[in-house]
């Protein structure tokens, strides 16, 4: 390695031709970068400086013809890119203002291009891809063409502007230009090595993205005629499915997503560390780069797909969107597993829309359920692990019905409780799910673009004596609590002239609820008043819709047994197997279930043959159903048991001999806070173990 202080001027003025090689990202310096660079050339100029030292440029030589020289930039593409369309809008402002003293063909002909030169060959700068069209057709001052994007456009403009302000006169920005030094490292391909220089670099502009230490680490280490037909074949073709604004950060993303799916887990997220663990997992897998590539190439179509909400399948397209409305990205890692065993042949087109709209059925009903979400990436992360080739959709299926704790899907029962009560206005997938619950099993889909949310009792607190004399002389409170339920909430396009107005009005105003033809008004339109019976009725309709739209998943006894562990009984929809099962039992077990759960969310439940177990790493509490009452077996000696007032005397009954705790017999929800206490005490004694 060899490291020379140059000033730009000397940089660009030899014969030499500076190639951006295929595997470095394409120029992707923003207005920041460049308004950085430019305010420090105009004080160069204000401070009567001598020198201002902008970076290294790091370059390999190549093999040339004689009297030849070719050098491939490892690092500083993106200042030397910058610089040269600094000078070539420096040179077409000369062009355009003669008087201005500054000789554009000086310009031209010893910083842009190699006179004596033809083709490629001509120009000092040779980017990538669309970038060197554009370059090249600046440089000629040639009109662009439509469809090219790069950066290189507006960045020109930015610095052309810049020049036609005026706040520096031409020749002295072409003066303080010359001023910039850089540090010209040049290495020996028989002593360094590129690929771990290139990674040690810390770029003074923008820092390398993780896609583009990974597509510099495939790409590096092959042969040119090679590179160029992997780039050409399955990189550049991976890089054109993302959007052109946000391609970098999408790619991060979706390297993210791909090393997860590949995983099986969630890979670190601190600065490199995709790029660090893709690095590990790729040379452990010993897949060929052309393969890796290929591989690359399949799934990021896959993953564009679901990002983009495009397919030739109208049903698949309708899910994407779902996915899209609610935020799904935390399902990306399993979904594109499963995207893959279908191109491949594994699962049939039915089993793949019913595993995605479970996904969105299981995110939908936490979300309704007020669940937390940090645990999400996790589980979607570790559901490939459990997948059974030989039963992929019962497999799928199972896991989600055998998950506990804060990881739980909702039961119907759970569920359809919240929707009816649960905040939903104020909710971000508020017109997802109205727009959900209106097209459910419609033949034509009901486009609802130009509707907007219509509170059917209005919001404004300060109702009118109509609307008072029908909610009745709790008003304010029924308002209260039903004003963002969805028994309350539907579309219209007339939102503004309805606003206060009574029941009565919206029903019968041009445009209102009667002339609407949405499935959400069909109840509303038979109804004389609007109160709280009226919305407790529509919330149970639109309830049960909303069951068959996110649907629970479905396995007979027979069918989830293969995949229960030894001794345990099916959770979730299976309570009713347990000895003495009945309504009694259901209402209070729920009620019990919801406050242990409650203590943490590291709380696990386990559904055993005779007994469901509560536990952090053990059982803190065991509940057995019992005819007309629950008996709970506290794990905690009685002599431990904290009960200063004697409270709990009638309700402890007997030492249990054969797990060292208490029995604690529960009849009723009175003594709910009291049995609880006993519970908390056991759950507190083994969290500080």
């Amino acid at each position: 390695m060899h490291a020379f202080s140059v000033d730009i001027y000397n940089y660009l003025g030899g014969v030499c031709l500076y190639r951006i090689p295929l595997y470095q990202r394409t120029y992707s310096w923003e207005r920041e970068q460049c308004a950085r660079l430019w305010d420090d050339i105009v004080n160069i100029h204000r401070d009567h400086r001598e020198g201002h030292f902008i970076g290294s440029i790091v370059r390999i030589s190549e093999e040339a013809p004689a009297g030849k020289r070719v050098a491939m930039i490892i690092d500083g593409q993106q200042r030397l890119t910058t610089l040269t369309l600094l000078l070539v809008a420096l040179r077409d402002y000369a062009l355009e203002h003669p008087e201005c003293d500054v000789n554009p063909d000086q310009i031209t002909q010893t910083h842009l291009i190699n006179i004596f030169e033809q083709a490629d060959g001509r120009y000092k700068l040779l980017l990538t891809q669309s970038d060197r069209d554009a370059l090249i057709r600046k440089i000629n001052r040639k009109q662009l063409m439509n469809n090219l994007q790069s950066r290189i456009f507006d960045n020109y403009n930015f610095f052309a502007q810049q020049i036609a302000n005026g706040v520096i006169l031409p020749t002295d920005l072409y003066n303080a230009i010359g001023m910039l030094q850089i540090v010209d490292v040049v290495l020996d391909r028989r002593h360094d090595d590129p690929q771990a220089i290139f990674e040690s670099l810390n770029s003074t502009g923008m820092d390398l993205n993780d896609s583009d230490l990974i597509r510099n680490f495939l790409l590096m280490g092959l042969d040119t005629e090679t590179q160029a037909y992997v780039y050409d074949e399955f990189w550049r073709p991976t890089e054109l499915l993302f959007d052109y604004e946000q391609q970098s950060k999408l790619l991060d993303v979706f390297f993210r997503v791909y090393l997860t799916m590949k995983l099986g887990r969630i890979p670190k997220e601190k600065e490199q560390e995709i790029y660090k663990e893709f690095r590990g997992f790729h040379r452990n897998s010993g897949m060929p780069v052309i393969d890796r590539c290929i591989d690359i190439y399949r799934h990021a179509r896959l993953f564009t797909d679901m990002y983009f909400a495009r397919s030739e399948d109208g049903m698949l397209t309708s899910l994407y969107r779902d996915m899209k409305e609610i935020s799904m990205g935390v399902a990306y890692p399993f979904l594109l597993k499963v995207l893959e065993d279908y191109t491949n042949g594994m699962i049939q087109r039915e089993e793949l829309l019913e595993i995605i709209q479970l996904c969105v059925s299981y995110v939908l009903r936490r979300a309704i359920c007020g669940m937390p979400t940090n645990s999400l990436h996790r589980i979607f992360a570790s559901i490939k692990n459990n997948i059974r080739p030989d039963d992929y959709l019962n497999s799928v299926k199972a896991f989600f019905i055998l998950l506990d704790s804060n990881r739980v899907f909702p039961d119907d029962q759970r569920f359809l409780e919240d929707f009816k009560t649960r905040d939903i206005y104020n909710m971000n997938r508020c017109r997802y799910i109205l727009r959900k619950l209106e097209n459910w099993d419609n033949n034509a889909v009901v486009v609802l673009d130009n509707l907007t949310i219509e509170h059917i009792i209005p919001q404004n607190p300060a109702l009118s004596p109509e609307w008072i004399a029908a909610l009745g002389e709790n008003w304010s409170e029924v308002q209260r609590t039903y004003l963002h339920t969805i028994g309350n909430l539907t579309l219209t396009a007339y939102n503004a002239e309805m606003s206060d107005s009574s029941f009565t009005d919206k029903l019968n105003m041009p445009g209102g609820f009667i002339e609407s033809a949405l499935r959400l008004n069909r109840y509303v339109i038979r109804q004389n008043i609007w109160g709280e019976q009226q919305v407790v009725e529509r919330a149970s309709i639109l309830s049960e819709v909303a069951r068959m739209v996110w649907p629970y998943p479905s396995l007979t006894d027979e069918e989830i047994a293969p995949f229960l562990p030894q001794g345990e009984l099916a959770p979730q929809g299976r309570l009713e197997a347990y000895p003495n099962w009945n309504d009694f039992n259901r209402n209070l077990f729920d009620m019990l279930n919801t406050r242990i759960l409650n203590l943490s969310t590291s709380v696990k439940r386990v559904f055993r043959t005779q007994h469901i177990s509560y536990m952090l790493e053990t059982d803190f509490v065991d509940v057995v159903i019992e005819n007309e009452r629950l008996l709970l077996r506290v794990k905690m000696k009685f002599q431990e048991i904290v009960d200063p007032d004697g409270r709990f005397r009638d309700i402890v009954a007997i030492s249990n001999r054969n797990n060292g705790g208490v029995e604690v017999v529960l009849h009723n929800e009175n003594r709910l806070d009291d049995v609880m206490a006993i519970i908390e005490q056991a759950f507190r004694l083994q969290e500080e173990e």
